[in-house]
C-alpha cells in the first residue's frame, strides 16, 4: 500500500512533532536567546537607573562631588594701596582779577601804551587822556598862587609900617588889629590858592589809566581817540601777579573729602600736558540748584593757561589700602553691593561690600573684604548662597586658569 491509495482510502497519516520544537512551533534554541537578551536588557536598565539616582555619599570620594559642582573663577585680591582720585572739571581764571577803568573826569584818550599779554608794574601808566584844559587851569592857577602871595607881602608891609606909627600915637590899636586880620586873609589866600593848585594836578594825573599793581594785562577795552569817562566801565583786566586758578566743581560729597593744600592735576582742553596745583580755597557754599561747590585751585603763570577756558581736573583725596576688584565681581541688588566669596568648604557666601574710588585697575572695596577671601569674579549672577562650587583660580595675565587647592 502506498501513500496514494492511503489518502484514496481515507486514511490520514498520523503528523508527530518535529524534534526539539517546543509550544506554538518555536524552536527551543530561539527562546532561550529571547530569554538571554531580555536578562541583559533588563540589567542594563538597572544598572543606568542606579548611577543616575545614587547619592554623593555613594560615590564614597570627594573628588566625584567636586566634579559635578559647577567651576566658578575666583581671584585673592589681597590690599594694595591706592591713592584716592576726584575727577571735576571746571573753567580756567586768574585768581586775583584787576577791571581798571577811569578815575578821574576822563576825555579823549591820545595813546594806549600796553596790550593783552603785557606785564605790567604798580603805576605803570596804561593810557594816556588828553589834559590840554587841566594844563591850562594849573597853569592859571599857579599864577593865581604869585597874585596871592604878592597880596600877602603888601599885607604885611601895611601892618610893619602901622606897628612904628603906635608908638607916636598916630594909629590906633584898633587900625593895627585890622591890619593884623588883613595880613592873616591874604596868607591864608596863599595856602588856599596853593592848594587849589594840588587838586588840580593831581586831578590832571588821575586822567592817566595806570595799573593797580603788578600783574599780566589779560584784556584791553580801549583804543586812541576813544572818548572815555567813569561810566565808560572796565578799560582793561589785569591778573595780578600773574596767578591763575581752575574754578573746579564738584558734587558736595566730593567737596566734603578735599581740604586747602591737596594737589591736583589740571589739564586744558586742546593739550595733553597737565598742570599741577593745589587747593587754596573751598566753596564755603554749596549750590542749592545743583548741590555743587566750587574747589579753587592754585596755578602758577603759563602760556597754554587761558583765562575762560574748559579744563578737567584730578584731584589727590589721599592713599588708602584696600581690595581692589574688577568691576564683574561685584554684584548689586535692592539691599546694595555684594560679592560671593567661597569659604574652605567651596560653598558661596554672599559678602555685603562698599565701593570706592574707580581706578585703571579695578573698584576699590572701600570695607567688607580683608583681602584673602576667595571672591568669585565671573558668573555670579548664576550662583546661590550654600550652592558648592569647583573654585579656579583665574590667571590675569592670560585667559586660562588652574583649579585652587
Amino acid at each position: 500500500m502506498n501513500y496514494e491509495s492511503t489518502i484514496k482510502n481515507g486514511l490520514q497519516p498520523a503528523i508527530e512533532p518535529a524534534s526539539g520544537d517546543g509550544d506554538f512551533g518555536v524552536p527551543d534554541g530561539s527562546r532561550r536567546r529571547m530569554v538571554i537578551v531580555g536578562t541583559l536588557i533588563a540589567l542594563a536598565l538597572g544598572l543606568t537607573y542606579y548611577f543616575m539616582h545614587r547619592t554623593p555619599a555613594a560615590t564614597g570620594t570627594e573628588e566625584s562631588r567636586s566634579a559635578q559642582a559647577q567651576s566658578v573663577s575666583v581671584i585673592t585680591p589681597g590690599l594694595t594701596s591706592v591713592t584716592g582720585s576726584i575727577t571735576a572739571s571746571g573753567t580756567i581764571a586768574a585768581r586775583r582779577e584787576m577791571p581798571v577803568g577811569i578815575a578821574g573826569e576822563g576825555g579823549q584818550v591820545i595813546n594806549v601804551l600796553v596790550d593783552a599779554g603785557d606785564w605790567v608794574r604798580a603805576g605803570q601808566v596804561l593810557a594816556v587822556v588828553d589834559r590840554s584844559v587841566q594844563a591850562q587851569q594849573i597853569a592859571g592857577q599857579a599864577a593865581n598862587i604869585e597874585v596871592q602871595r604878592a597880596n600877602a607881602r603888601i599885607a604885611q608891609a601895611n601892618l610893619d609900617r602901622a606897628l612904628k606909627l603906635v608908638e607916636r600915637g598916630f594909629i590906633s590899636k584898633a587900625d593895627v588889629d585890622r591890619l593884623i586880620a588883613t595880613r592873616d586873609a591874604a596868607t591864608g589866600q596863599v595856602r588856599v590858592a596853593a592848594a587849589q593848585l594840588e587838586q588840580l594836578r593831581a586831578s590832571s594825573a588821575r586822567l592817566n589809566v595806570v595799573a593797580p599793581a603788578s600783574g599780566l594785562v589779560l584784556t584791553r577795552g580801549v583804543e586812541p581817540g576813544q572818548i572815555v569817562s567813569p561810566g565808560s566801565g572796565v578799560l582793561f583786566r589785569i591778573a595780578r601777579e600773574g596767578q591763575f586758578e581752575m574754578q573746579a566743581r564738584l558734587a558736595e560729597n566730593d567737596l566734603a573729602k578735599l581740604s586747602v593744600g591737596q594737589s591736583a592735576d589740571v589739564t586744558p582742553v586742546g593739550t595733553s600736558k597737565p598742570f599741577t596745583g593745589q587747593i587754596w580755597q573751598l566753596s564755603p557754599t554749596i549750590d542749592s540748584q545743583t548741590r555743587e561747590g566750587v574747589a579753587r585751585i592754585a596755578l602758577a603763570y603759563d602760556p597754554a593757561l587761558r583765562p575762560g577756558g574748559f579744563a578737567s581736573a584730578q584731584i589727590r583725596s589721599g592713599s588708602v589700602t584696600a581690595p581692589i576688584l574688577p568691576e564683574s565681581a561685584i554684584l548689586s541688588d535692592q539691599q546694595g553691593p555684594f560679592v560671593y566669596v567661597i569659604d574652605q568648604a567651596n560653598k558661596v557666601m554672599r559678602r555685603t561690600v562698599k565701593t570706592g574710588d574707580v581706578t585703571a585697575q579695578g573698584i576699590v572695596v572701600a570695607s567688607g573684604l580683608s583681602g584673602s577671601e576667595r571672591v568669585v569674579m565671573r558668573a555670579g549672577g548664576f550662583l546661590n548662597p550654600g550652592d558648592v562650587v569647583r573654585p579656579v583660580k583665574a590667571n590675569s595675565a592670560s585667559t586660562a586658569a588652574r583649579p585652587v587647592k
